[in-house]
């Protein structure tokens, strides 16, 4: 089984970036894309997890034709637990991992996902991250701030929200703004849309705008909503 490493806190709050420089768009390098997979593994997350889980698959079938991704899955739950596994390329060895992962209570840890974003792609070359929750439970400010980082890299962040809670939508769409990524929130019956967004994503960390364009105009719905946003 995939080994899960804890990620550590960091208690230094840097000065808030109020403006995040404009950044060129991702495009392909011929290199293998790598994706941030994550998710609120909190107790109300036990649904949405299970579907992402039934169909994480599709992101490597999607990509397998323009040059394979590697995925990390990055997950928080219960009091102040935040692991992220090694990267995979395998589909069936992340989903031995998620089946392994038991949802729990606890606040969400948006900022320390960030933060571990952010390091991984100072390290090396990450093309995208995804993000799946239906809370906000933290300082809007300080998240944003670290966002604002990743932004600075040209690290997009996909914000898919479950639910309506209006405060999570508004941080969920600056989180999308500061990292030129996208929003879109969906509903608990909506595992198609799930589905369709996690390939197109997938699809750009991979290819990136040329294949993801290429991929809109083939699959249209959430694939064409996803680069509109992106422009």
């Amino acid at each position: 089984m995939t080994k899960i490493k804890p990620i550590g806190q960091d208690g230094d709050v840097e000065s808030f970036l109020a403006k995040v420089r404009s950044l060129p768009p991702v495009t392909a390098t011929g290199k293998r894309g790598r994706l941030v997979l994550a998710m609120d593994a909190t107790m109300s997350r036990q649904p949405t997890w299970d579907r992402a889980l039934s169909i994480q698959a599709d992101m490597f079938a999607e990509t397998g034709r323009i040059g394979g991704l590697d995925v990390q899955l990055v997950y928080f739950r219960g009091f102040n637990e935040c692991r992220a596994s090694r990267w995979t390329s395998d589909a069936q060895g992340l989903g031995r991992l998620m089946t392994g992962v038991e949802c729990r209570g606890g606040n969400t840890q948006i900022l320390r996902v960030l933060k571990h974003l952010k390091a991984e792609a100072d390290k090396t070359a990450v093309n995208a991250m995804v993000y799946v929750g239906d809370a906000f439970e933290e300082t809007i400010d300080t998240v944003a701030q670290a966002a604002g980082e990743v932004g600075l890299l040209g690290v997009p962040v996909f914000m898919f929200q479950e639910g309506r809670d209006p405060n999570a939508e508004r941080a969920f769409r600056e989180i999308a703004r500061l990292t030129r990524g996208a929003y879109f929130r969906f509903g608990s019956d909506s595992a198609r849309t799930l589905r369709d967004l996690l390939a197109a994503v997938a699809v750009y960390a991979a290819g990136g705008h040329a294949a993801l364009a290429d991929h809109s105009a083939r699959q249209g719905g959430s694939a064409r909503l996803l680069l509109e946003q992106m422009k």
